[in-house]
């Protein structure tokens, strides 16, 4: 539904320095096609590069109004608020969006489409709403279809949320593509659907039918593959999370020939709601051994798939000190650890193409 060529405004409110507005921030990082204006009261007129560290030198605006100026064709909801909820403060400016004739994307909880306003709003021809966080139809049960896959399937695993799964996923994309490498991505949250332009929003689908979502999304990316061929699976949740599930969905429905851990450096507890009870991310080497063992449950082919390397996400490190936490943790774990944003992800892919 959502072109590549189509420019975009970004809705961030209050979303531009921190991780509520990570789906407006993957979008400036990745997707390839136009950005014309991002919204932000709260940083209207910043320099978005110095905000951000992303170099993509986008106009920041403090409402649709001053964002029509740039000509975009479609409103996207960049932030991902605890809950899923559309802000009050937001919905103003989806509402004049609609209004001045663009169309909406969202992949929050509640629906624009849902909303009786927005929905009388887009009334125009080829004017269209976008709620894609819902559940796909004619799901099943997941049966390990996968697993009989010629390519490699490679899925993102975390020690806590919102590391960063994602995003090595697609610097992993990026260097497959420079060697000419036949790689697929599966988008399984909101920002990686919006990018790639398809998979599965995996917090929209009853448990029961969850793996079966992801199988059949892994089926429909790697459909053609051959031996040589990749498919990366975007990550969500954790393991060591108590709030959340949906590493074994990922696991059962793509039943991964290899993973990929993912790390915040510097991060011993996993991000909880305020007040909650502190739960400790244990050692990686607990960690990495966690995931492999259930990684090898629930498989037709007795194929034990191993953490290959660590995606280390050092945002909140200087270079120096980034550095040496990757050699600190590649002797701890024994494998390959770098941040693939920072510097690229070859190394990591070298790591999981190895036979």
């Amino acid at each position: 539904m959502l072109s590549p060529d189509a420019p975009l405004v970004l809705l961030l409110h209050d979303g531009l320095d921190n991780l509520s507005g990570k789906t407006g921030l993957a979008m400036l990082r990745y997707r390839h096609g136009p950005i014309v204006a991002v919204i932000d009261p709260a940083h209207a007129g910043a320099d978005l590069p110095a905000l951000t560290g992303i170099a993509r030198p986008v106009p920041v605006v403090a409402d649709m109004a001053a964002a029509l100026a740039f000509g975009p064709a479609v409103a996207v909801v960049g932030l991902a608020p605890s809950g899923g909820r559309l802000p009050p403060e937001m919905r103003a400016d989806v509402l004049a969006g609609l209004n001045a004739g663009l169309s909406a994307a969202s992949g929050l909880h509640s629906r624009l489409a849902d909303d009786p306003e927005l929905a009388a709003a887009c009334n125009r021809t080829g004017q269209w709403i976008w709620d894609l966080r819902q559940e796909p139809e004619g799901l099943e049960v997941a049966t390990a279809q996968a697993a009989a896959l010629p390519c490699r399937r490679v899925l993102a695993v975390g020690s806590d949320m919102a590391v960063g799964k994602m995003s090595a996923c697609l610097e992993l994309l990026a260097a497959a593509g420079r060697r000419g490498l036949d790689a697929r991505f599966v988008g399984t949250g909101q920002a990686g659907i919006l990018i790639s332009g398809r998979g599965v929003a995996l917090d929209a689908v009853r448990v029961d039918y969850a793996a079966g979502a992801v199988e059949a999304a892994v089926l429909q990316a790697a459909e053609g593959a051959g031996p040589e061929g990749l498919v990366l699976v975007e990550g969500q949740g954790s393991l060591c999370h108590p709030g959340s599930t949906a590493t074994l969905p990922l696991l059962r429905g793509s039943q991964p020939t290899d993973l990929l851990l993912v790390h915040r450096a510097g991060q011993s507890l996993v991000r909880t709601r305020p007040g909650a009870v502190p739960v400790a991310i244990p050692p990686l080497p607990e960690v990495i051994a966690a995931n492999e063992a259930i990684a090898a449950l629930g498989r037709p082919d007795g194929h034990r798939p191993r953490v290959r390397a660590i995606a280390l996400n050092t945002a909140l490190l200087e270079p120096q000190a980034a550095a040496q936490e990757a050699r600190r943790l590649a002797e701890l774990t024994g494998l390959p650890c770098l941040d693939p944003v920072r510097e690229g992800a070859d190394a990591l892919l070298e790591a999981l193409l190895a036979p």
